[in-house]
């Protein structure tokens, strides 16, 4: 048993393997101060809310408290493993600020209420909209954060009993692009790959994904693969020198908003020096001539012109990737949040096309998610798009979930696409929408150009509901503030990023009067008394197993299958990728092994879209180009960024996450250990920039846009010159007031209002700022994670940061690894 400080180091210690051979394994567990596993009365299963790895782990409680975690060593995403937000992050459960009943505003001020009262303000505003306009008026905001029975449920209120088209989650902002680039690839949604590739790959890949911080996990575990014999070489594409780019084989840094170019680049030379699958190609792809015209005029040395990175490296990455055995590639929010985000997403799909990577151990393709749950939202519907990956488009299968649903096909919305999270803002803006329930989620710090969502969201026409577990800035605006149970306080499941379904128990009450968010939706459904087309009750579930029996159902047959599983199967070991069906019962490691797609122009979830204007493809223009089913090849040429720098903003700004905190804090930011390591926001500038601006470490500075100002103390880091950093999580709740009010420090008070064309994802790095001195000195920003696997912390040796007790055990038993 070995005690490691897991603030000071993030990864632990390492267990190293080789390619082919089983991932070791290793328990993390924490506890409260002065307690021992012997002292938990029970064990409670459950997976990581905190970010969207899915690490499994169990929850101790003892008298009726959840007092620590412990991961659970078989299961298939992280053998035992936690990384620092799923080990210290349960503590906000107990935070004394909790909501515990609902508060309606009554003379401009929230004040605490009963359920009745509340639900009814909710349900009389509803029917009064519903007379007056009609499902027009009502919009949902949902979250990345919630569980599957929870999304079905909303999205058939929403969709079948409603009839609104305006449903969206905070998905749209972190993975709305992994959705549609493999709706344009592979014309559905669904990761081909597995994590388990990482255990095979020779060369991994990892563009715009910072993986060492937003999923410790799974960087552990290809820490654990270079630490082995024959490891793999990393291609890393980031403008800044996270943990990633310090362990990459090549670092390409490119200029914010030049993606496009420099997959185009890559692609030209796998082209030109015949790194090709033909065979593959020939069989399964369409479109490749028009790639293999088109990216001739993209040559190493125009793309190293535009993009600002060395020819040589450009060369060298594309001959690892062009040359690997077995390639594994991910994708986040780099690409996802930047200018042409689905297009360069898309690009990266194309080299596993070309190069028929696919399908086998080693050869995963993985568009990642930046939330724990956002793979439910867009399985179930509540992003907007249709339950079960059915085709809106696609009358028969608006039919299917009619039949599925037993509601009258015409009652489904599907007369246009879904409302995108930021054309709902807008309709806000201008009145057509009138009442928005938002759940899980504080759009007032994580949208963009914040000053604009304030006067949004404060608008007296707007009737806004909050379901939350804290008072968040987005809760202080509301009408009516409903108190949710979170993690550990309910039952549900919930899907990672490579499809594996973990089953989450529920360990202990929720405090006060607050309610499980699915018991929340059924009794707004009951109350606005939605019916079936034979005046059944709509919702026909009363507890989170009965709906996830519903929901098998609904994807039944569908490429999400989730028809071979139970929640008796989900309790155990491991949890389950999807599909699971009765004739893969196991679950289904690895999509398109056969070579085999989803894209048959009668089953597919899209037919697409033109990756330039976003303009969505006929169904017949689909069936044309596509008959076969195949994978499709589609090329987009490189376009200028919309805001670039100027005289007066001479820099690029980015935004992006620490590995301390997740999404706007108003979990994490209340896990003393967490808060403790990153407390305040920070501003990253090269030292190049730094000694033009007369920058210190730890100096005030001032960084605007043309919609704002924050203040943030300086870090002088390896980050490219020219281009500035802000962490996103920093927003107003434990300071007091909001930006204006103060000073300000969310880096959304400076973001641009644009978004991606085919993916509609809000564009968070390319805004055009410059950077001032405000003061010298005067604090230190906050620390920077380790960045190599350090030794372990001996027990009788302080953590070097965090509070008591931040020490964590990992049992190496197991292993017979090193110590």
């Amino acid at each position: 048993m070995g005690r490691v400080d897991r603030i000071a180091d993030v990864w632990g210690t390492r267990t190293p393997y080789g390619p082919g051979e089983t991932w070791p394994t290793r328990v993390d567990t924490h506890l409260e101060e002065g307690l021992t596993p012997d002292d938990v009365d029970r064990w409670v299963q459950t997976a990581s809310i905190l970010h969207s790895n899915g690490d499994a782990l169990d929850i101790a409680v003892k008298d009726d408290r959840i007092v620590g975690v412990r991961g659970r060593a078989g299961d298939r995403v992280n053998h035992g493993r936690l990384g620092p937000k799923d080990l210290f992050g349960w503590q906000a459960n107990a935070s004394p600020d909790r909501l515990t009943r609902p508060l309606v505003r009554k003379g401009g001020e929230l004040v605490e209420s009963s359920w009745d009262e509340a639900m009814d303000l909710v349900v009389g505003r509803t029917k009064e909209l519903l007379e007056e306009q009609g499902p027009s008026a009502v919009a949902f905001y949902t979250t990345g954060q919630l569980f599957l029975e929870e999304y079905y449920t909303l999205g058939l209120i929403a969709h079948g009993g409603i009839g609104t088209n305006h449903v969206d989650g905070n998905t749209r902002l972190c993975t709305a692009t992994a959705a549609a680039a493999l709706k344009e690839s592979f014309a559905s949604d669904g990761q081909p790959g597995s994590y388990a590739d990482i255990d095979h790959a020779d060369v991994i890949a990892l563009y715009g994904h910072n993986m060492a911080e937003t999923q410790v996990v799974l960087w552990t575990r290809i820490l654990d693969r270079l630490a082995g014999p024959n490891p793999p070489a990393i291609v890393c594409v980031d403008p800044r020198p996270t943990p990633v780019a310090q362990a990459a084989t090549v670092h390409l840094a490119p200029r914010p908003g030049t993606n496009v170019a420099l997959m185009n680049g890559l692609l030209h030379e796998i082209l030109a020096n015949d790194w090709v699958d033909h065979d593959y190609v020939e069989a399964h792809a369409v479109g490749f001539e028009e790639l293999a015209g088109r990216v001739k005029d993209y040559p190493p040395e125009r793309v190293a012109q535009v993009c600002d990175v060395p020819v040589s490296d450009l060369r060298e990455a594309a001959r690892l990737i062009g040359t690997a055995d077995r390639l594994m590639s991910t994708v986040l929010q780099g690409f996802y949040q930047s200018h042409q985000a689905t297009a360069a997403a898309v690009q990266v799909n194309n080299i596993h096309i070309v190069r028929g990577m696919l399908g086998r151990p080693g050869c995963g393709l993985l568009q990642m998610n930046g939330q724990p749950t956002a793979e439910n939202t867009r399985e179930a519907g509540a992003d907007g798009d249709l339950a079960g990956f059915r085709n809106w488009s696609n009358d028969a299968h608006v039919k299917d979930l009619a039949r599925v649903w037993n509601v009258d096909p015409m009652e489904i919305p599907h007369y246009s696409p879904p409302t995108h999270a930021m054309q709902m803002m807008r309709y806000v803006e201008e009145g057509s929408i009138r009442m928005m329930w938002v759940q899980a989620t504080n759009p007032v710090v994580s949208m963009p150009e914040l000053d604009r969502m304030r006067s949004i969201l404060s608008q007296d026409r707007l009737f806004l509901v909050v379901q939350d577990i804290f008072l968040s800035e987005t809760a202080q605006l509301a009408d009516v503030v409903l108190p949710a149970a979170t993690w550990g306080e309910k039952a549900g499941t919930f899907t990672n990023a490579d499809r594996t379904v973990h089953l989450s128990e529920k360990a202990v009450d929720p405090p006060g009067e607050a309610r499980p968010d699915l018991d929340i939706f059924i009794d707004f459904a009951h109350r606005l008394g939605l019916e079936d087309k034979d005046g059944a009750p709509l919702v026909k579930w009363s507890t989170p197993e009965e709906a996830f029996e519903a929901w098998k159902e609904c994807s039944r047959g569908r490429p999400c299958d989730y028809s071979g599983m139970t929640y008796q199967k989900l309790r155990g070991a491991s949890g389950i990728q999807w599909p699971c069906t009765d004739d893969a019962p196991d679950g289904t490691e690895r999509l398109y092994a056969d070579g085999k797609f989803f894209a048959d122009p009668q089953y597919c979830e899209s037919y697409g879209r033109d990756l330039i204007t976003g303009a969505p493809l006929e169904p017949d223009e689909y069936k044309a180009m596509n008959p076969s089913g195949k994978a499709v090849i589609k090329f987009a040429e490189y376009l200028p960024p919309h805001e670039l720098p100027s005289e007066d903003f001479p820099l690029q700004l980015i935004t992006g996450r620490t590995v301390y905190h997740f999404h706007t804090r108003t979990k994490t930011g209340r896990a003393p250990q967490l808060q403790a390591a990153a407390p305040e926001v920070w501003v990253e500038v090269s030292p190049t920039d730094a000694e033009l601006l007369g920058l210190a470490e730890g100096d005030l500075t001032e960084i605007s846009t043309p919609r704002g100002s924050v203040r943030a103390r300086a870090r002088i880091s390896g980050i490219r010159e020219g281009v500035v950093f802000l962490p996103f999580h920093y927003g107003y709740w434990d300071v007091g007031g909001h930006g204006p009010d103060g000073e300000g420090r969310a880096a959304n008070e400076l973001t641009l209002t644009d978004w991606d064309p085919a993916s509609k994802q809000p564009i968070f790095k390319t805004a055009a700022c410059r950077v001032r001195k405000v003061e010298a000195g005067g604090g230190a920003p906050s620390p920077a994670p380790t960045t190599t696997a350090s030794a372990p912390v001996s027990a009788d040796v302080p953590p070097t940061r965090g509070e008591a007790g931040s020490d964590v055990d990992e049992d190496l038993a197991a292993t017979g690894g090193a110590r």
